[in-house]
């Protein structure tokens, strides 16, 4: 009794084995190193291009504004040498010293006004960047997905991404299983020759203004 039962769970394992080694035999991988996808696309270069000029502007703007605080402060700075000038009449004094109250209240709200503008410009090119770059994203991933519908992939690795041990996912691959290029090829294939290359980093609007006292 017991031997007639061995028999159909050696079949059943012989049968579950050899559909396994099947499956894996039939079963399509690929992989696609996507920081380099990325890093090619033109559309990341454009977009790279475009927050640089925003952000160059608006430190342009900032300094603008700097500079007109700064003569204001050199205003205050001259009403209080003039104070303290003892042959200055106590009609004038009182006059220059209204004057320098206006001036310091103007400089105080022109700080105030310039780290308000700091922050808000500075959010605004944070959030251009990541609707930009999701965007480009979005055009990868597309492309990526064509790919594979187009191949049969079963299984797509990212080469470029690290694990949380920080080694590579992928230790190793055939270059015959990667298609990064062609993913490149695809994305580009629409570049018009006028689009611009990756322009170099812009300074961050970071510029500090002085307080009178």
């Amino acid at each position: 009794m017991k031997k007639y039962l061995v028999i159909p769970a050696l079949v059943l394992a012989a049968a579950f084995s050899t559909a396994t080694v099947s499956a894996q035999t039939s079963t399509k991988f690929g992989t696609v190193d996507m920081k380099r996808v990325f890093d090619s696309y033109y559309k990341t270069k454009d977009a790279e291009s475009k927050i640089n000029e925003d952000r160059n502007a608006a430190k342009k703007e900032l300094e603008d504004r700097m500079d007109v605080a700064k003569k204001v402060l050199e205003e205050v700075k001259k009403l209080d040498e003039e104070m303290a000038n003892p042959a200055l009449s106590k009609e004038a004094k009182d006059q220059k010293m209204k004057i320098r109250s206006d001036k310091a209240a103007d400089l105080q709200n022109q700080d105030r006004e310039i780290r308000e503008f700091q922050t808000t410009r500075e959010k605004q090119l944070q959030e251009k960047s990541v609707r930009m770059r999701a965007g480009i994203v979005d055009d990868i991933n597309k492309v990526v997905s064509d790919k594979v519908k187009a191949e049969n992939f079963d299984f797509v690795f990212d080469k470029s991404g690290p694990s949380l041990n920080g080694v590579p996912i992928v230790l190793f691959s055939r270059d015959a299983f990667d298609f990064t290029d062609s993913v490149v090829t695809a994305l580009n294939k629409n570049r018009t020759s006028d689009s611009p290359l990756a322009a170099p980093a812009a300074t961050p609007v970071t510029p500090k203004t002085k307080k009178s006292n």
